[in-house]
């Protein structure tokens, strides 16, 4: 066991401990107070004059997946060369000796969900991590996180404008999700079947997916920047009566108190970024405060 006294810290509930004492075992803190006994600890530091908070979480990163200045060589945040990709798992493509971790941990995050990237309507399954270690295995906290989907500018960019096939609007966009997760519950049914049958069934990786939200196990995250992007997975994620969350919900703030209406969880952010794209133009800063009173999780 290790002793840190002498900080000042900062409990996730609780009052602000001004001459704290944290006790940690096995890499986890066991104890926190003012007067704890320290006689059996193995060691003892002194952080007189420093302040110990929480670590940070980061509900929605691409760490490990681009690398800094690296090019196409450390690019595995998309697999853009199809829309559909459910089958992929952004565990497998990402590197915990990339340069953003350590980033993250300087900056005080300890614990971080790493989504696929936004070129795809569907774009694979997420999972949640530490973001000390070496091997991301051993770093898994919860794998998978949810299913990544996207809308908007990116997709139409990345395949419609890049390559020239579906989806080149946001109709397709749009139709193509739909389409998934059609294709994933007549998949689920045929699958329940067989099983009830005692037939053999061939798993379809891509589909399970999709089975794994239509059966509410795991959440769809969806990319959403522009106000009518992110009414417009709403009206999916309701019509196939499953959980989602609104990544990024950058016009959130313009439709406010529809989403309260609707009880959306969203994931906002990145805040300290220019409005790069059309669709984010109408970003501000007051967006998180503005969703917060509108009674938003």
């Amino acid at each position: 066991m290790l002793a840190v006294k002498g900080a000042k810290i900062y409990p996730v509930v609780g009052d602000v401990i001004e001459n704290g004492t944290m006790i940690i075992k096995d890499g986890k803190i066991k104890a926190i107070g003012e007067d704890l006994d320290i006689s059996k600890v193995d060691g003892v530091l002194d952080f007189t004059g420093k302040v110990i908070i929480p670590g940070l979480i980061d509900a929605h990163t691409h760490v490990g997946m681009w690398g800094d200045g690296e090019g196409r060589p450390g690019y595995d945040g998309n697999e853009a060369v199809r829309a559909i990709t459910g089958e992929v798992r952004a565990l497998d493509g990402v590197n915990p000796r990339q340069v953003s971790f350590a980033g993250a941990r300087e900056g005080g995050i300890t614990t971080i969900q790493i989504l696929p990237g936004s070129a795809n309507p569907i774009g694979g399954l997420g999972f949640a991590c530490k973001t000390a270690g070496n091997i991301i295995d051993e770093m898994v906290v919860k794998n998978p996180t949810g299913l990544k989907g996207a809308t908007g500018e990116n997709p139409k960019r990345a395949h419609g404008e890049a390559q020239k096939h579906s989806p080149a609007t946001r109709m397709a966009v749009a139709s193509l999700m739909r389409e998934y997760f059609k294709d994933a519950r007549e998949y689920g049914e045929k699958k329940a079947k067989a099983k009830e049958e005692g037939k053999p069934f061939t798993v379809d990786l891509n589909l399970e997916s999709g089975l794994m939200v239509l059966n509410k196990e795991i959440p769809f995250r969806v990319h959403a920047h522009r106000h009518d992007d992110i009414v417009t997975v709403i009206r999916i994620c309701e019509e196939f009566d499953i959980n989602y969350t609104i990544e990024h919900c950058t016009d959130g703030h313009l439709i406010a108190e529809y989403l309260g209406k609707k009880n959306v969880t969203a994931v906002v952010g990145p805040g300290l970024s220019a409005a790069s794209k059309v669709e984010t133009k109408d970003m501000t800063d007051e967006n998180p405060a503005i969703l917060a009173s509108s009674s938003r999780p």
